[in-house]
Parts: structure tokens; sequence; C-alpha cells
């Protein structure tokens, strides 16, 4: 099966599989001990620089749990998108487990401006309110938009006037980092994100997910908000491993780069197919378009992908980072003879 529902269908790079092996040796301390998490630690540091420290978690979902339970207290909210995932993806799980409000603001493209995030800081001191004091914002978007550096500068300026935290959700960081052709730290830690959720596991690894603290003031609790939140991974070097080697040579950029490349071949093509309209900005590696009800029925039995919006037949179709030419040609002329 060849799919354009999610790259979460793509299946583990060869070279993060290697990595599992090469560890799989011997004994090693458990619970993030052991000397591979210590070379991560390090490594994440170069990437991110000095004041970074990373706290590897089982999945997204635990990422983004783990890290807003280190900026909240519990009357207090989350500031987000109405299309985040947070709010929409997560099966209520910010709210479930932690408690927290999810103020959540529309936009056409899934994207917070400063303007809005500034007027949603109302209430200060108001018991009967829950208190903004996060603000959350997806890197790239679920729509497939990029924030740019100059904006994730001027969110984390209005977010810290208001005394309030900016926390990245980077579930498809590097496709991010690749279309905005800048390292990860340049959107993060130069612009004053304090938290970002760290993930890999849409780019090629199999469990390689983390909470990345570039704010220090943030992690006094956090090996208790982990284990209590039961994101703590025993045997944590194996996922250390995937994550180095996803830092190492490149291969997050590497992976990220065809999944965006296919995507933009992807977009070209169906642009030109009569009847199918793209509605978002092609930026990584996601492409959104409103297709007719014959493409729908007709070709996700042979290529799987997601109806975004049933009311009006908008379609997500994503490539991953092993997306060949001839999987995009190929599914192109089963969407025309749909249409036809």
């Amino acid at each position: 099966m060849r799919s354009f529902a999610s790259d979460n269908y793509a299946p583990a790079h060869p070279d993060v599989l290697q990595s599992m092996v090469a560890v799989n040796q011997d004994h090693d301390r458990a619970y993030g001990a052991d000397s591979v998490t210590q070379k991560l630690e390090i490594k994440i540091k170069e990437v991110f620089g000095k004041a970074a420290q990373i706290f590897p978690v089982w999945n997204g979902t635990g990422a983004n749990v783990v890290a807003l339970q280190a900026m909240l207290r519990p009357w207090e909210a989350v500031i987000c998108t109405s299309q985040a995932h947070i709010n929409v993806d997560e099966g209520g799980a910010p709210e479930r487990i932690i408690g927290t409000k999810l103020i959540d603001l529309p936009t056409p493209n899934a994207k917070l401006t400063p303007a809005q995030v500034n007027q949603a800081f109302i209430r200060d001191g108001d018991e009967h309110y829950a208190q903004p004091r996060v603000v959350s914002i997806t890197q790239s978007t679920e729509y497939g938009t990029v924030y740019s550096v100059s904006e994730i500068a001027e969110l984390a300026e209005v977010t810290h006037k208001h005394n309030a935290f900016l926390h990245l959700d980077g579930a498809r960081i590097s496709n991010a980092a690749v279309a905005l052709n800048v390292p990860f730290a340049e959107f993060t830690t130069k612009c004053g994100v304090d938290v970002i959720s760290f993930g890999g596991t849409k780019n090629g690894l199999i469990s390689g997910e983390a909470v990345i603290f570039l704010n220090s003031k943030l992690t006094d609790n956090i090996k208790h908000i982990r284990k209590t939140l039961m994101q703590l991974n025993s045997k944590m070097r194996y996922s250390s491993a995937q994550l180095l080697a996803f830092l190492e040579n490149d291969l997050w950029k590497r992976n990220a780069l065809n999944a965006n490349k296919m995507a933009q071949l992807l977009a070209t093509e169906v642009a030109q197919v009569p009847g199918i309209k793209i509605t978002q900005t092609v930026e990584v590696n996601s492409v959104f378009a409103i297709v007719p009800q014959s493409v729908i029925t007709r070709v996700i039995p042979q290529f799987p992908f997601y109806v975004w919006d049933e009311r009006t037949n908008e379609v997500r179709w994503m490539c991953s980072w092993d997306t060949t030419q001839e999987d995009v040609m190929a599914f192109v002329a089963a969407i025309k003879a749909a249409v036809n």
C-alpha cells in the first residue's frame, strides 16, 4: 500500500532501525541515565543552544501534555488556534489529563497573530476566569502553513509581555525548518520559544518524540511530571538512539526535504486537473484541496487519504520521507481517472 493519508503511515528509516540495533548490546542504565541519552543531551545543546534540555517521551500526545503541564498551574489556560492539534486531535488529553482550559481562536490558516494573542489576555486576576498562561503554536501548522522567523519572534514578544510562556508543537518541525531553510534554533531558541514538543515519528522515526526546554526555569519538576504522566521510558537508550540518528548527518533534513518536494510536485500536478481546487499554500509536505466526491469514493480504496472537511469535500494529502515521484504520478493518474 502507498498512502497519502499521513506521514505516520510510512516505515521507519533504515538508519533509525540500525541505530537501535547498534545500542542493543550489553547492559546500560535505565530511565535516561544511560550513555546514549547522555550523548543526546550533548547533541541537543549543539543544535538548540547551551541552555537546551531534552526529555524523551513515548509519543506526540505525551510530549504536548508533559510540556503544557510544566508551564501551567491548575487555574491557568492555553491560547491556541481552533485548528490546533492539542485542540482537535489529542482526544481531549490536555483537558482530561491536566485539566487545563484551551482558549481556541479561529484563524483562516491555522496561524495565530500577535494581535489575536494580545487580545486574548483578558480579566487578569479574575478568579472567575481561567487565566491565560501559555500560548501554543504548531510549526508547521495543521493546515501545512509555516510561521516565519519574524512571526514567531513577534508572538514570543507579546506572550512574554503578559508574563506567559510560548510553546511550539513541533510534530513536523523538520518540514518547517526545511521550508524556512534555517536551522531549528533560528525559529525557536533565537526567537524566544520556551518549550518545544519535538517530533520525529512523522519523519522516519519509530517513537521519536521529546520535550525540549529552552527556558531552564521550567524544568524544576519535569522529571516528576514526566513520570506521573506515564511518559518515562525505562529503556530510554532506544528512543535516544533514534533521536541521535535523526539529528546526526542531517537525516531529519534529508527526510523532510523529500517529503516537502513531493508535496510540491503533487500540488503542481493536481492543480491542472479540472475540478480540483488547492485551498492552502503548499509550504511543507501536505496538500489541501477541494475535490469532487468521485475522487473520494474511487481513489481512497487504492490510495488512502483523509477527508479534512466532509461538508466541503476538502481533503488532505500527505507526502512522506519515502514518497517517490512514481508514487505521486500514480496517485495523480488515479485522481484524473476518478474525475473523468
